[in-house]
């Protein structure tokens, strides 16, 4: 059952179009994200949602409701943003309590609900305190609750993990997922990182240019990207991507040699000869080939730059005047050096193929 669902959404600054008809549904207690480079339209969606842009066409029905032109207040909506927008005047307590306050409920029971909320959240310890003497975590968490404690049926999230570091970005990342299972809530999170996406989305829309160009699973990002800019967006390191050219009957000539039985050859079957391709491999779907071990295709490599990241190391090859990424566990890349040559095996039945003018998918 869909909770919130948008229509054809249209919204311009001016000559600047920033959504060009975004359509998708969420579905009821579903994490959705949004995911997307800056500028795709992930922030004006959001607010659009929220009531706090103004859309020149389109619907956005929540709750089986039509709230397009609904004022902010009556939507059961609650919205953190990329800053905290904390009061800096106000203790944690205040900043918590104040949506209450506006709702006029009594003080027995706003301070119920703040307990509650301080506890969840483990911020009892700290509700006291102004806010600029807090951890970014700690008022990243006041924020989550001064959203939260309205009991809101959607919750918005627009960046919300941009001025964190590193290890606290980690950590909220699984505080959202754990709120999300206890609350049976519907998320719909914006983001431009794709880690935050496929560890936290059940789904997500990928926007480009206002556009929604795929909606999926992780794995279905992942595993069948509509275009380019998908397969290069999904996954890290992002997709290796190597020119290559039709060949007839439905193979491919590429730096490595000629390619057929591709998961794209019926597909490849229609084109002429001399169409200009780009061929897609993850770097995860290469690996050195055995000694005296076969593959249907290898290629010998010559490693020119090795990036170790703890547990695996990113070698960078070069086959030619072809360079791509290939992935191995740290355990085994220690076996291999700059200026080493050796032959390496590509999942071919995991290669992607792309047409090099406009970017889709060939499959």
């Amino acid at each position: 059952m869909s909770a919130l669902i948008l229509q054809d959404l249209v919204k311009s600054y001016g000559s600047v179009p920033a959504l060009n008809g975004v359509s998708f549904e969420v579905g009821q207690g579903e994490f959705f994200c949004l995911l997307g480079p800056s500028a795709a339209g992930k922030t004006t969606t959001l607010r659009a949602v929220a009531g706090l842009e103004k859309l020149d066409s389109g619907t956005i029905t929540f709750a089986g409701r039509d709230q397009t032109g609904l004022p902010v207040q009556g939507r059961d909506i609650a919205m953190i943003f990329q800053s905290f927008a904390l009061y800096p005047h106000m203790s944690a307590y205040d900043n918590l309590a104040y949506p209450l306050r506006e709702q006029k409920l009594p003080r027995a029971q706003i301070r119920q609900r703040v307990g509650e909320i301080a506890e969840m959240l483990r911020l009892s310890h700290v509700l006291a305190r102004k806010p600029d003497t807090l951890s970014g975590g700690e008022q990243q968490r006041v924020a989550i609750g001064r959203a939260l404690i309205r009991r809101p049926r959607l919750l918005l999230l627009d960046e919300p993990l941009t001025n964190l570091d590193a290890k606290l970005r980690h950590e909220t990342r699984a505080e959202f997922k754990r709120l999300h299972r206890e609350l049976d809530m519907t998320l719909l999170y914006a983001t431009p990182d794709q880690l935050e996406a496929l560890t936290m989305g059940n789904r997500i829309a990928v926007l480009r240019a206002g556009k929604v160009v795929q909606v999926g699973t992780p794995d279905e990002l992942y595993d069948g990207p509509v275009d380019r800019f998908v397969g290069a967006l999904i996954g890290a390191p992002a997709m290796n991507l190597v020119t290559a050219t039709s060949a007839g009957a439905g193979a491919l000539e590429t730096g490595f040699g000629r390619l057929d039985n591709g998961p794209w050859s019926q597909a490849l079957g229609g084109f002429g000869r001399g169409e200009s391709l780009l061929l897609g491999f993850r770097p995860h779907d290469i690996s050195p080939l055995e000694p005296g071990a076969a593959a249907p295709l290898t290629v010998q490599a010559k490693i020119h730059l090795t990036e170790p990241l703890g547990d695996i190391t990113v070698l960078d090859l070069r086959a030619g005047d072809t360079t791509f990424k290939m992935v191995l566990p740290e355990e085994k890349a220690v076996a291999y050096a700059v200026g080493d040559e050796f032959d390496v095996s590509i999942a071919l039945e995991r290669t992607h193929l792309f047409a090099a003018a406009t970017g889709t998918a060939i499959r």
